[in-house]
Order: C-alpha cells, then structure tokens, then sequence
C-alpha cells in the first residue's frame, strides 16, 4: 500500500481514507475504513472517464447487478454512487495475497487446497450467474486468499473498453491466457456468457495445481492464438482432477460443464477450521498482513475538502431516510441513541471520537443452515448501518462475521479468532443447537455473551458455565416446546377436541416430552391419543390408520425432520384425511413441501419468527430490508432476518447500560446486564425477554401461525390472535 497524495481527499462518501492500494487508467482504489470501523476497498473513477455516457452506463448496470451478489465467496459491495461526479464503490477489504502472488511466492499449490479453492469458487460463479452476472475476467489476480477461503473480486465494474466487462461490443475482453475462446473473437463478445466464466475457472485450476498459465506465456496474440487453436499444457495436472479441468477447457461453450457440476466435482467446499485449507506458510503471511493493515492510523487529512454531511448525496439521503424510518419504529431507540455517551462522556453531536464496540457474528454462510445463517447477517448488517447512521449515537458497532459452516468444531475456531478481537462485546449468529453450545463454551470464561435468534438448545443439555445466576448464553426466541402451542391454539379456538398425536421417535427426548404435554393439556380441554412411529422406520402408514380410527377432529406431527413430516403428510393424505393437521417449526422447510406435494396444503406450523410484513410496526423494516439486498417488493424477507435486527438492538440497550457501569471494558459487564437489567426491549417485530424470566409468559412472544397455500407458507401472525382466525 502506498500512501495517500495530496491531491487525494481525505473522506469520500463517509469513508476514511487510509492509502492507496492501486491506481490505473481509470481511477485508484483506496483502503479506507466505514464510520463504523470496518475496512473497505473503495474504487474512484476518473471524471474524465464518467464523462463518457456509455461508460457512466455500463458502470451503473453493473454497479447495481453486483450489489445483489451476497455469496460467501464474493468481496460483497458495501455502497455505491454511479451518478456522482467521480462514480465510486466500495466492497469488502481482505488483507490476503492475490492467488497470482502466492503461487509465485510458493509455487504450485497441493490438490487439497486446490479443491478447496476451485469448489468454493465455482460456488461463487454459481451464484453470480443466478444473479444474472457473468464475471468475464476470473484470474489469479482477482482471487484474494483469505484464512476461510477464496474471494472472487473486481466483477468488471472499473476496466476499460478493451479489458473487462465494460468494454464496447467489438472489443475483446478478458485477460489473455485466461479468457474463453469465444471472449477471444472480438466479433462474438456479445455471446460471452457463464460458460466463459468456467473456462477461466479451469485455466486458475491448472496454474495453481502447476503453477504455470495452460496456454503459456508471451505475446497477446500468440497467446490468444493457442487459447483458441490449440490445446492447453496440462502436464503434472493429478489424475483425478485432469478430467474435470479438461472438460471445463473445452473449446465450445456447450461442451462445458456449470458452474454448480464443477463445485459439486470438486468435492465439499465448506472445508475445515479456518486456515487449514492453505499449505504451511500462507496463514502467516494472511495473519501478518491482517495485522499490518488493522493497526494503520487514521491518515493526516490531504486535500481539503468539507466531509460530505447527511443530506447532500442523494444515495446517503435515502439510506438515512430508511434507516431512520426503521429505527424509529422501535420503543426504546430514542433513549439508546439519544443522551451523552456512557464511555466518553460526550454527547452525540460534539464531534468528539466514539468508541467501537465488535459484535461478533458467528453463524452458518456456507452448510446446510446458510439460508438462516445469510438472513441473521443480512439483519445484523442493516441494523448495525441502521444504528451507526444516527449522528448522535453514544458509539459505534462494527460487525464481524465469521463462517461456521454450521459445524461445531469450525464454530468453537471462529469463537476463539473473535476473541483476539480486544473491543468484543457479543457474539450472535449460531444456527444450529450444536454450534450454540460450541460457540458459548468456547467464550464463557471471557464471560462473552451468546445470543440466539435461530438456534434453540433442548432443555436437558448442559453448557459448560451455565448457572441459574449467572449465564453468558441467552436465546432471544421461545423455547422450542412452546412451538406445538399455535396450532394448538388453532384446534382450542375452532373447538376441535379430538386430537390425534403422530409421534417421531427419530425426534428423541424431545419428541415423547411434546406427545406427553399435548396428551396431558389436549386442545379444546378434549382428548389426545397418541401413535409412535418408529426411528428406524419411514413407514407412517400403520400409525396414521390408528390415528384414524379414533375419528380426530386435528392431528399434530410431533417431530424435527422435515422430510418425515413431509411422509407423515402423505400417508395421511393417501387414507383420506382432509382434516388440519399442524407440528412445529423444525419441519417447515422446503424439504417437507417437495417431498409432500399436495399433502402439504393446508398445514399449520408453530414458528418463534415472523414474516414482518404481517407486522404494522415492521413494514418499515421490510422495505428497508428489500432496499438494502435488493429484493423485489413480492419477494418474501428472509425468516430471522428481522429478529436478528431486533437482537443487535436488544444488545445495543445492554451495552449501553454496561458502557455505563465500566466505561473501559463493558464486555466484562454484558452478562449480568442480560441478566438482570436487559428485562425487556420492544422490538419491531415482537418484545424480547431476557433468559431470567425464563418460564414466564413473556417466553411465549413471539410465537407465530404459519399457513401452507398454494405451496408456499404464509405467516397468519402473532398466534393468539392468529388462531381465531379461519384461514
């Protein structure tokens, strides 16, 4: 990195700038760091280039198509203003080599770590190209190696014609040696399509399993001439992966596989701890340059230029509206950003610096949860920008998150790497009940707080440190027994007495305790009969006929698989069952409606999420929210995305009244402020309850009815108010 010049402003678009990284035709790119202390590596283009209406155009097409890319292997965008003067962008800065930079500081890479690489990419083509995008310049230089994988960067945004993707349609674009034959023929540009994308992929696959370019080196036209004529040097690619690269280095288009069939090939892609994927010797260059860059002073102002303040950038005036909209529909915002700063001592419009608190975001991006685990990170980060918008905050919160994969062992790594993070306050995120407890013991004797908006841990289990007066894990949702009561409530209200109870033994402990409870407190004060399924059986016949035969008037699938429930829904659908039939949150998953089919309509399910557009006080959130990701006004807003928002709030009220009592380490203070003083928050979807009145009614909010029509679930609402209903 080099240092800023005097000719380069010192704030641009609210972001510090620290040097430069790079400069070229088009503009410089800089690091800088967000008013909430995250870096970025902001791109500024030339006026003299803007100038050009086609550029400007391009430029905004595809300024706004990589704002919906949300891969995990992506750098993300973290804003944008293509009308300005100068057009700029900012994403996410990682500090790691280039894959061009460690292989000639290294040589070729082993074929794990290459496989690990090249699946996690393909994944981030995949999703890119769902998106509508095609990259057109995948290369070893715009793939930055991080400790928990690969990113994929510079998406063709600030090239030049000639280049990149923002080139005219009679230009050739790409870069030589890694571009498809079709990106070589300057008359067929307009046909570069995904298909490019994975040729590319398989020329990054053979340079970092050989360490050379597969159409060697010289000349461009030598180059592109053997990238369309001739066949690529493959010689010391490994047995098992010389099929694959060959066919994604087929000549025509056609005869290459997807992006998706090349990260399924290559094997798992969410891969171990966080640097085991990397050969010895790159972890510590990663962590020694993480280092280097996180420990950079803020840079003495240069050119002077007033900061821009709200209100004069079109794109920051709508932001602010949004956020304030949203943050003004919570209860106790005004006191939680009004006042004078617990930890300085200065009121919020003094000018004077706040200090950063990290929340730490440890959650599943890439396993099986990351639908929950994008949705959690996706309302932690508009509250977070949401929160750290408001001119008179006492301080600022800055996000870090890290993927879990949803595996416990990979959950207690990432805790521990938040830990080395001295302003860390809290950690929320955890997906599953394992990674819960894996994350809570790996912090409970730095007295971290753990908080859970997804994840509920069966009663039963133990957590290292847990006690009845003193606890570091909270779970922000009702418990998970609690989920049977909504439909419940639905028989009670329609007076249907005769309850038939499906119990899953594959759902253990927790299984026979819901069965016992329905049994012991029927709906509609009637009867409840209750007919077991075996764990080792998908049979649900034998047991739905019994059920039958007591002529229930409502039956509860009382279990945790989605794909059982969804056989449960068969069979009783196939005997001639068209009564409700309801369970609980775990089993509403796509799984259960695909393998269901038309036995799912009409199902009922108990959730501790809501869906906010059913939420007066919440439709403001939704449409931040949609703004924010980019989804269409009839796309439904990802379940825990708004109780994730509300959290960070929940948390914002705790560290305020912790700030409060040790201003110089309020970490220290976060347990007992959950538990005793963090009673109650109203939030924008729902109150939250601290773990302290566990057991009381204030548990229960936050239940909600869930309706399958048409295919899809629908949210009734809160379920007391929802089960009178007759939907």
């Amino acid at each position: 990195m080099q240092p800023l010049k005097k000719a380069d402003p010192s704030v641009l678009a609210g972001y510090r700038l620290l040097g430069r990284l790079g400069t070229g035709g088009m503009g410089v790119v800089y690091l800088a760091r967000s008013a909430g202390g995250a870096l970025a590596a902001l791109k500024l283009i030339r006026a003299e280039h803007a100038a050009d209406p086609g550029f400007r155009a391009r430029f905004r097409r595809e300024a706004t198509a990589a704002e919906r890319i949300t891969g995990r292997w992506v750098v993300r965008v973290l804003g944008a203003d293509p009308e300005a003067r100068e057009p700029w962008l900012a994403t996410e800065y990682v500090p790691g080599p280039s894959l061009a930079e460690a292989v000639a500081l290294h040589g070729a890479l082993p074929e794990p770590t290459v496989r690990a690489l090249g699946a996690r990419l393909a994944d981030a083509l995949d999703g890119m190209h769902a998106a509508g995008l095609v990259h057109r310049d995948v290369k070893p230089g715009n793939v930055l190696l991080a400790l928990d994988g690969p990113r994929l960067i510079d998406f063709g945004i600030a090239r030049v014609s000639g280049a990149t993707a923002l080139t005219a349609t009679d230009a050739m674009i790409g870069t030589p040696g890694f571009l498809a034959p079709e990106q070589a023929r300057i008359a067929g540009a307009g046909e570069v399509g995904p298909a490019a994308d994975v040729f590319s992929l398989g020329c990054v696959l053979a340079y970092a399993l050989t360490g050379r370019r597969p159409f060697g080196t010289g000349g461009v036209a030598a180059v592109v001439y053997r990238t369309v004529h001739e066949e690529p040097d493959l010689d010391g690619l490994p047995g098992p992966l010389l099929p694959l690269v060959e066919a994604c280095l087929a000549k025509d288009a056609v005869d290459r596989p997807g992006a998706a069939e090349v990260r399924d090939a290559l094997g798992p892609y969410e891969g171990p701890a966080a640097g085991d994927w990397l050969p010895p010797g790159l972890p510590a260059l990663i962590a020694q340059r993480s280092s280097r860059v996180l420990d950079l002073p803020v840079a003495d102002p240069t050119l002077l230029a007033p900061e821009e303040t709200p209100g004069t950038s079109r794109r920051r005036f709508l932001a602010l509206g949004a956020a304030g909209a949203v943050a003004g529909t919570g209860g106790l915002t005004a006191w939680l950003l009004g006042g004078r700063d617990p930890a300085t001592g200065a009121g919020g419009g003094t000018g004077a610096p706040r200090k950063a608190y990290t929340l730490g975001v440890l959650t599943d991006l890439s396993g099986p949860g990351k639908a929950d685990g994008r949705a959690q990170e996706r309302g932690l980060r508009l509250a977070m920008e949401t929160f750290n918008a408001h001119a008179d905050r006492p301080f600022d919160l800055v996000l870090k998150v890290t993927d879990d994969g949803g595996d416990p062992k990979r959950a207690t790594a990432g805790a521990l790497a938040l830990l080395k993070d001295p302003a860390l306050v809290a950690v929320l995120g955890p997906t599953t009940a394992d990674t819960a407890v894996a994350t809570t013991d790996a912090l409970v004797d730095a007295k971290v707080p753990v908080l859970s908006v997804a994840a509920s841990v069966p009663s039963g289990t133990t957590i290292r440190g847990q006690m009845p007066d003193m606890r570091t894990y909270f779970e922000a949702r009702p418990y998970a027994q609690a989920m049977i009561l909504p439909f419940g409530r639905y028989l009670t209200a329609h007076r249907r007495d005769r309850t038939a109870v499906i119990e899953d033994r594959a759902a253990g402990t927790y299984g026979w305790l819901t069965a016992q409870t329905v049994q012991q407190s029927p709906p509609a004060g009637g009867t409840a009969t209750v007919h077991q399924v075996a764990a080792d059986s998908e049979d649900f016949g034998p047991a739905v006929r019994e059920a039958l035969a007591t002529s229930p008037t409502g039956v509860i699938y009382v279990g945790i698989s989605p794909r059982r429930a969804a056989l449960c829904a068969k069979a009783l659908w196939q005997q001639g069952y068209r009564g409700p039939c309801g369970s609980v949150e775990t089993a509403l998953q796509p799984e259960f409606i695909a393998v269901a089919g038309p036995a799912a309509e009409g199902w009922y399910f108990g959730t501790g999420y809501i869906d906010p557009d059913t939420v007066p006080a919440a439709k403001a959130f939704a449409a931040a929210y949609r703004k924010r990701w980019r989804l269409a006004a009839s796309d439904p807003v990802d379940r825990f995305a708004v109780e994730s928002y509300d959290a960070l709030y929940w948390t914002g009220q705790a560290l305020r009244t912790a700030a409060g009592r040790n201003a110089e380490r309020p970490g220290e203070a976060m347990p007992n402020v959950f538990m005793r003083d963090n009673r109650r928050y109203r939030g924008v979807a729902r109150s939250y309850e601290s773990m302290a009145a566990e057991g009381s009614n204030a548990s229960l909010d936050g239940l909600t009815l869930w309706r399958i029509r048409s295919g899809r679930p629908h949210c009734l609402g809160p379920y007391a108010e929802a089960a009178k209903r007759d939907d």
